[in-house]
């Protein structure tokens, strides 16, 4: 029983990859061995199919909204949408203290995204990989984006380029080179410990940014996997306050990287 556990965990946490087999070519793989040979050219179908999905609903929704808005009797889902603008606008106005037409959309896209990512978190863990199964035989799938590190670290180095690339366009590159040099200590003999310092946390930021949403999504993806290795009539008893307990941490951790991402791109447009 322990052995026919320990695999189910490792199945539902296994991504669908499709890569360079040595040996069989451009494969979807079908155990961990062929997993394991493709190495670095792989590609994780699920995260790819789910994150894309979730952008376009994001985009379907927010521009449904847009063009049949009214404010005389507004729906309950432009009433969420205007919400959901008017929170991230007041965010970004008390945190972000540089002038940029990007920070605002960038907030609202990587909040409202990352909430529809984290969201599928509420799907029994079973349903939509079973499915998949059946249709194409695909052996492994998993549904939830923010609980694959290749997809929060992909976003995090999105954020970070912006980082670098503001730095560089509002301070100039003899400017942002000075700050990394001269920051904390303004001394020329400490030019090599504040180099050190300085480029040591500027590359923690979009690792940090990375594992701590997917830290937190795949931990709870773990505990939905384990209750539903329970017997039936306990999942639901334990699948219910779980799945409410998300949802204090769903939009807690779109929130935590939005807010973060406002956070450093305001630090990347102070020209001291």
């Amino acid at each position: 029983m322990a052995d026919d556990s320990a695999g189910y965990i490792k199945h539902h946490l296994q991504n669908a990859v499709f890569g360079d087999h040595p040996e069989k070519g451009w494969i979807m793989a079908q155990n961990y061995e062929d997993v394991e040979a493709m190495g670095f050219m792989a590609i994780h179908v699920d995260t790819m199919i789910f994150s894309v999905l979730m952008g376009l609903l994001f985009a379907f929704i927010f521009r449904s909204v847009a063009k049949s808005m009214n404010a005389e009797t507004p729906t309950g889902l432009q009433n969420l949408v205007e919400m959901s603008v008017e929170f991230v606008q007041s965010m970004v106005r008390d945190t972000f203290h540089g002038r940029s037409s990007l920070i605002g959309p960038l907030a609202l896209t990587i909040f409202v995204w990352i909430f529809l990512m984290n969201s599928l978190k509420w799907l029994p863990v079973d349903w939509i990989p079973g499915l998949v199964m059946m249709a194409t035989g695909t052996e492994f799938f998993k549904i939830v984006p923010t609980t694959d590190v290749n997809a929060t670290l992909g976003m995090s180095l999105g954020v970070f380029l912006l980082i670098i690339f503001y730095s560089i366009k509002i301070k100039g590159a003899g400017g942002f080179a000075k700050e990394l040099s001269f920051t904390p200590f303004p001394h020329w003999a400490l030019v090599p410990f504040n180099l050190l310092l300085e480029i040591l946390g500027l590359l923690t930021k979009p690792v940090t940014l990375a594992l701590r949403l997917f830290g937190n999504m795949y931990a709870g993806e773990v505990v939905f996997i384990l209750i539903a290795l329970l017997p039936f009539f306990l999942q639901w008893t334990l699948y219910l306050p779980w799945a409410i307990f998300h949802l204090l941490v769903i939009p807690l951790q779109a929130f935590i990287f939005m807010i973060l991402t406002i956070v450093y791109l305001s630090m990347a447009h102070q020209d001291h």
